[in-house]
């Protein structure tokens, strides 16, 4: 049996003596927070209030009211410390310690058996017990102290106290500390020292400069800003010290009955000087820095969009910054021309008050920006008007522009009638004294609703509103009316220019007008830029439509060498179509309208041509030649050979993603379409490989993704790509038997192309049959490339034996290129495009025709029945030529 002996017991203790030495300090600093936290209190109130000064400010009855407070609350605090103070003993901290232990182990260690010490079994008992708790004992922690003292400050009055505390070494001074018994004492300490003064500089805040400490700054040269608050405080015997200024521009009366202040307030309105006179007496000479005013200017006339939208640049400035502006827009009635509607004597109006816009971020020192606005339904629009800018800055001062002359931007109708329509909008808002002749004009415009209106619908809306005018004339025209009826104009001819048509072709010739007219009538830039922008889309609808008609008529079930023929005829036309528009622009932009118009017109004539091709080549084209149908039977090939590259190339994709196919297959069909539609190729061949390309990838996709999706995966998948493969390679074979042009460059060249092309077809079917998708795919592409260089090619020999006449072509051939000249016997491309460059062909049928042209243009320009803007381009025609 292991007897515990008290050797053993002094090892214990002596393995807890550090936890318990712990135990007994925290128990300590529970005893002094609890007890001296009213005292802690009261001190650290007492040194911030001496620390920031509060003596310094207050009545020295105040000061000695509030140190009676503080030594009376400092007696209680020790007397409550003394009540509550406890100090702890070692017996108290083991005490502690012992109940922090499971069962008490250093009680149990010293205690004694006291029954049953003469048996054996119970003192075995007793030495185990005594044991277990020695190990209980070594392996105790110090007891945590518990500072907590909120039951006994509810208010939390300490840290009160401590925040308080905190604040004053920061925004306080302890030397001030120092000053209290002197306080105290009625001043005499303080006499003795001798006054002292402070004072500061404070700059206005929108100078972004700091505030100046005067007691910190040398005497001499000081530059301050203009309204700068100068503050100055002093302390002392009254009297003692004087402050003087000639800042402020203030004349200081001297009362003797009045007591010399101690604080000064005052502001910074001129150059003069400040002085502290008395001990420790400092003057500054002080220049003012003024203040400049901002400065505005318009920098330019305004710029107008083909909405109407105007854009007037400007710039301004100030030294420390703009703070706002505004523009000015007043009715220069001097300079309008009083006829018509505008002779009668204009309604009053307020002037048009707009705000400046200004910078976001950024400094407004120096700024230009751009007045943004659109003036289109105001009454002045298109008027002379008058512009003047004010700026502001933060020192409320202002800068006026000199008025600027203009004219007020607004939008500009094309269309006659719907200008017609905006006159009559303005001399309504004009005066209402001039509704009566409004609804006149306005009945006389619309006579023949036939020739003015596009549709019925346009010709009755513009009936109601004139019976509606009609009736407010009789009966009196008030402000609120005649705001409706100068909104129902604006819709009508908002109606009457833009329209609204479903129908691109109808867009596209409202376009053509609209432009035509912007030409004739000189508008800017920035119009016709804009409205030669809405003939491209309007041409580009159109085209889409022709595509859209097309792929009816391929359902309707009619031959498919036409639309074939449609499609690249239409293809080649749209590429025209844009060369002549850039063509249009950059003489516009160059500003050589007449040509612009001219190659306007041939646009016209173009797209009109372009229509009645489109409707005969809707009726078939007859028999082809051996060419065409070996053309025909490439681009087949072609198509087919993509189709299967594309299913290689889902197969692919499908052994790393199995979920990604049919996402990534519509795709690779989209992004085939758009590059059959958008690539640029060579030849005729070329073009019509693009068109049927396009249509097997639009149009088919789906078809082949539901066959495809029926077949098997894995190697049976493959075997039949490779089978479809070869399918492809047999006819390519019999297309190289049949191919015309032997003997010829093209013609061979074509040939050693489809050679290329079966070799990589052969390496595609190996590819395929053998798995290897990845070089099946590059060996595919290959293919389609010679493919195409082969149509290229094959395009070419038939252009050069249309050229050169060759047996076979006979009458048909002559008869061709005579039906494909101009009337100055100027030959046409393919697509119908003529050539401005090409010589012409004048023999005596040519003169002949240019006689009767000529003739014909005369007979029209004279019938007066004739629209006048038809007449004025048919004179300048007679003109040119």
């Amino acid at each position: 049996m292991v007897q515990f002996t008290s050797a053993d017991l002094k090892n214990t203790l002596a393995q807890v003596r550090r936890p318990l030495w712990l135990t007994r300090w925290g128990m300590r600093a529970e005893v002094m927070v609890r007890s001296l936290w009213p005292l802690m209190t009261v001190a650290l109130l007492a040194l911030a209030a001496a620390m920031m000064g509060l003596h310094e400010v207050l009545p020295i009855e105040a000061i000695w009211a509030l140190m009676g407070l503080a030594a009376g609350a400092g007696l209680w605090a020790f007397a409550y410390a003394v009540r509550r103070w406890s100090w702890p003993t070692q017996a108290d901290a083991m005490m502690r310690l012992d109940a922090s232990l499971a069962g008490r182990p250093l009680t149990a260690l010293l205690d004694d058996q006291a029954i049953g010490g003469g048996d054996d079994a119970s003192a075995a008992v007793w030495q185990a017990h005594k044991q277990r708790m020695a190990e209980r004992a070594a392996a105790a922690q110090a007891v945590p102290a518990d500072l907590r003292a909120s039951s006994f400050d509810p208010f939390a009055l300490r840290y009160v106290a401590v925040l308080a505390f905190v604040l004053a070494l920061i925004f306080g001074s302890i030397w001030r500390i120092g000053t209290v018994p002197q306080m105290a004492s009625g001043g005499s300490s303080t006499l003795a020292a001798g006054p002292v003064w402070e004072g500061w500089a404070e700059p206005p805040r929108y100078t972004g400069m700091p505030t100046l400490y005067l007691n910190d700054q040398a005497e001499g040269q000081l530059d301050l800003p203009v309204g700068t608050l100068i503050t100055m405080r002093l302390y002392g015997e009254v009297g003692a010290l004087q402050v003087s200024e000639t800042v402020s521009g203030a004349v200081a009366e001297v009362d003797p009955d009045v007591p010399p202040q101690m604080a000064f307030d005052f502001k910074v309105i001129q150059d003069g000087r400040i002085a502290v006179e008395g001990p420790g007496a400092r003057a500054w000479d002080v220049t003012m820095r003024a203040d400049a005013a901002p400065e505005v200017v318009i920098l330019g006339q305004p710029e107008v969009s083909a909405m109407g939208e105007m854009r007037l640049p400007f710039a301004a400035k100030d030294d420390y910054g703009v703070e706002a502006g505004e523009a000015r827009i007043m009715l220069d009635l001097a300079s309008v021309e009083r006829r018509h509607g505008l002779v009668a004597e204009p309604d009053a109006r307020a002037e048009v008050i707009v705000p400046l816009p200004m910078p976001i971020a950024g400094d407004r020192a120096a700024f230009e920006e751009n007045l943004i606005d659109d003036f289109s339904e105001h009454p002045w629009a298109n008027l002379p008007v008058t512009v003047a800018m004010t700026a502001l800055d933060a020192a409320e001062q202002q800068a006026q522009t000199a008025p600027m002359q203009m004219i007020l931007p607004g939008r500009r109708f094309f269309d006659p009638t719907a200008a017609a329509v905006i006159e009559m909008r303005r001399d309504i808002l004009w005066s209402r004294t001039n509704a009566k002749r409004t609804a006149q004009v306005l009945r006389a415009v619309s006579y023949l609703p036939q020739e003015a209106f596009r549709s019925e619908t346009t010709a009755l809306r513009t009936r109601k509103i004139i019976e509606r005018i009609e009736t407010l004339a009789r009966f009196g025209l008030d402000e609120e009316n005649q705001n409706q009826l100068a909104q129902d104009l604006w819709d009508l001819a908002l109606e009457l220019e833009e329209g609204d048509l479903e129908d691109a072709r109808e867009r596209m010739r409202r376009a053509q007008e609209r432009l035509n007219e912007a030409m004739k009538n000189g508008a800017s830039d920035e119009e016709i830029a804009e409205l030669m922008q809405e003939l491209r889309r309007a041409t580009d609808e159109f085209m889409q439509q022709l595509r859209r008609e097309q792929a009816e008529r391929q359902e309707g079930g009619e031959q498919e060498q036409s639309q074939q023929q449609q499609g690249e005829s239409m293809q080649m036309t749209q590429d025209d179509l844009q060369r002549m528009m850039d063509r249009i622009q950059e003489l516009m932009e160059e500003g050589r309208m007449a040509e612009a118009e001219q190659a306007l017109k041939e646009l016209q004539e173009l797209m009109e041509n372009m229509q009645m091709a489109e409707g005969q080549q809707g009726q078939g084209s007859g028999q082809q030649s051996p060419g065409e149908q070996a053309m025909e039977g490439l681009a087949e090939t072609l198509r087919d050979q993509q189709g299967l590259s594309d299913q290689a190339f889902r197969d692919l994709q499908e052994q790393f993603n199995p979920n990604a196919q049919s996402g990534q297959s519509q795709q690779n069909e989209g992004r085939n379409g758009g590059q059959g539609r958008g690539e640029s190729h060579e030849g005729q061949g070329e073009g019509q490989q693009d068109q049927q390309s396009g249509e097997e990838q639009g149009g088919g996709g789906d078809q082949r993704q539901g066959t495809q999706q029926g077949q098997a995966e894995g190697q049976g998948q493959q075997e039949s790509l490779a089978e479809r493969q070869q399918q492809l390679r047999n006819e390519l074979n019999r297309q190289q038997g049949n191919m015309p042009g032997q003997g010829t460059p093209e013609g061979d060249a074509a040939r050693e192309a489809l050679d290329r092309a079966g070799r990589a077809m052969d390496e595609a079917e190996q590819n395929l049959r053998e798995g290897q998708l990845a070089e099946a795919i590059d060996n595919q592409s290959q293919a389609m490339e010679a493919l195409r260089d082969s149509m290229r090619s094959l395009g070419e020999a038939m252009a050069q034996e249309e050229r050169g006449q060759q047996p076979g072509q006979g009458q048909q051939g002559e008869d061709r290129r005579a039906d494909n000249r101009d009337p100055l016997g100027r030959s046409q491309g393919s697509n119908g495009a003529t050539s401005s460059d090409a010589e012409a062909n004048l023999n005596d049928d040519s003169y002949g025709r240019a006689r009767e042209l000529l003739d014909e243009i005369r007979r029209r320009s004279g019938e007066q029945s004739r629209p006048e803007v038809e007449r004025d381009y048919l004179n300048r025609l007679l003109d040119r030529f």
